[in-house]
């Protein structure tokens, strides 16, 4: 893959990367999809290379797609990355050693990246992690117990989740990462795993609600030991409708 990249290089806009951090949640944890090659011990985010013909939102959302197996991600673009010396070259040029690329051939992978920065939104048990040949593995991992990761993706990876925290101050979530029936419950783990704190139950049941992209459903939770609690969806035009003219709360 990588080589094939190198030898149509003048496919894509030099200088220019895109890296994503998706984001998923199950069993009360916030996941985050990492990829691991066998050229390294770090792992890092997914990403890859902006061609020539394409806008830079659909390279994107082609690099999601490839990676997930999803269509119509929630996704957003929230920094850009592009100190002098992110790109390290004993990375590069160990990557090109694995792959047996000449350094001279592979001066392009080498030479500095600008990197736009994206995060997604996905549900976790509708994702498919996809690995781009044998070399590579994907895997979701906690969110706070990821690995060493290459490059500058851990400065990338806070970052994303900063932005995230703040916009909980500003459009609705959960959409993208529950199932399509929750309780009430199972939503505020979800906003207190994201904020990292703990939320009053009484004051979060009162502005989610209050938002109004909630719809109660006639049908309780099964399987659970004690006073099954009820069930709930979102209101997908009311949800929105609230993502594109925002909130005026906080949590």
């Amino acid at each position: 893959m990588l080589k094939s990249i190198i030898d149509n290089r003048e496919n894509y806009q030099p200088g220019l990367s895109i890296d994503c951090v998706i984001f998923g949640f199950h069993d009360n944890q916030l996941k985050v999809l990492l990829i691991k090659t066998k050229h390294s011990e770090e792992w890092a985010l997914p990403g890859g290379f902006v061609p020539v013909d394409e806008d830079i939102d659909q390279a994107a959302v082609s690099i999601l797609h490839g990676r997930t197996g999803l269509e119509g991600i929630f996704l957003r673009q929230f920094s850009t990355f592009g100190t002098v010396k992110r790109n390290q070259d004993h990375f590069s040029n160990k990557v090109l050693e694995f792959y047996e690329i000449p350094l001279e051939e592979g001066k392009w992978y080498a030479s500095r990246f600008v990197t736009i920065g994206y995060y997604a939104l996905v549900d976790f048990l509708q994702t498919v992690p996809q690995p781009e040949g044998k070399n590579e593995i994907v895997e979701w991992i906690d969110h706070d117990a990821v690995p060493d990761l290459i490059l500058d993706h851990k400065e990338i990876l806070d970052k994303a989740l900063e932005t995230l925290r703040m916009e909980l101050n500003l459009i609705p979530v959960g959409y993208n990462l529950l199932p399509e029936k929750f309780t009430i419950p199972e939503l505020q783990k979800l906003y207190e795993t994201i904020l990292g704190r703990k939320l009053d139950r009484r004051n979060f049941l009162r502005k989610i609600t209050a938002i109004g992209i909630l719809t109660k459903l006639d049908e309780k939770k099964s399987n659970v030991a004690h006073k099954a609690p009820n069930l709930y969806s979102f209101d997908r035009d009311k949800y929105n409708e609230v993502v594109r003219n925002g909130l005026h709360q906080g949590w």
